[in-house]
């Protein structure tokens, strides 16, 4: 199973932190670093935040785990995540979701009731303009081929029958939120049971993520206090869930590999960058 980490772009930490970030991770081995989407919250913008930190690199993966699809434009968003994939030399993977919260729709003038459609729509009109085919009535393509050609890859999130659909209509795999592998692992087997009903040959990728604060306890249960608030009682699950020890992130790490996740990100709850180096000691 591969370990990836979060960048901590929904912390508060100065703009270049995001660089020593990126190249600490780079340097321990984690195969990818990830981002999480929000508009209404003071975080760093996701393809902002993986453009910087592919500057910053050369070699590690980036991962939208996960951006919201429907809350922006899909002609901006293929032309630029296919420049981002092209110039980092096809690191980028595109992890897409719906989104929940009528704020943030509001705030893009999106229609909060119509995001189904809108993210069936945006996945087409993605995989369209990464071929190069016309998605504006013009002869030209929107933007530059991504690195392999003609898609990037796509992991689908959410836990809806459509988002099965998705992931088996347009993705290479699915990726779980929050909530530990035994939740995830009835998902797991109906995601794999759907591809194989639709032909698919190839095996999905399977990611998952996870919160993690090894260094500073409190710290951690506050930022994720903060960032899950609108959750109202449902906050103090996802607080309680992150992993607070070295030992917790080998044992978590096992057991999402037991129920078939292929990839593991651990998002950061503390902002310090010797995060990245306690993460790596207990779980590379």
């Amino acid at each position: 199973m591969d370990i990836g980490i979060g960048l901590p772009n929904t912390l508060t930490v100065s703009g270049p932190a995001m660089v020593d970030w990126a190249r600490r991770a780079e340097e321990r081995g984690f195969t990818t670093l990830a981002t999480i989407d929000r508009i209404v919250y003071p975080s760093y913008d996701s393809l902002t935040t993986l453009a910087v930190a592919a500057g910053a690199t050369s070699r590690i993966g980036l991962l939208t785990d996960i951006l919201l699809a429907p809350l922006y434009p899909p002609v901006w968003l293929a032309k630029a995540t296919a420049s981002l994939d092209a110039m980092s030399g096809g690191r980028l993977t595109l992890g897409l979701g719906v989104g929940g919260r009528p704020d943030d729709f509001a705030a893009m003038d999106r229609p909060f009731e119509r995001r189904g459609r809108l993210m069936d729509q945006t996945l087409d009109t993605l995989h369209r303009a990464w071929a190069g085919e016309s998605v504006t009535g013009d002869q030209l393509p929107v933007g530059p081929a991504p690195a392999a050609g003609n898609r990037l890859p796509v992991l689908i999130g959410g836990t809806s029958d459509a988002a099965v659909q998705r992931t088996v209509k347009y993705a290479e795999g699915w990726t779980a939120g929050g909530g530990g592998a035994a939740m995830a692992a009835p998902m797991i087997a109906k995601v794999r049971q759907a591809w194989r009903d639709a032909g698919r040959e190839d095996e999905p990728r399977i990611a998952a993520l996870v919160y993690f604060g090894l260094s500073d306890p409190e710290g951690s249960r506050a930022a994720l206090r903060t960032y899950y608030g609108f959750l109202g009682d449902l906050v103090d699950t996802i607080v309680d869930s992150a992993v607070r020890s070295p030992q917790a992130a080998k044992d978590i790490a096992r057991a999402f590999a037991d129920v078939g996740v292929t990839e593991l990100v651990f998002f950061p709850t503390v902002a310090s960058v010797d995060e990245v180096d306690r993460l790596a000691d207990a779980v590379l």
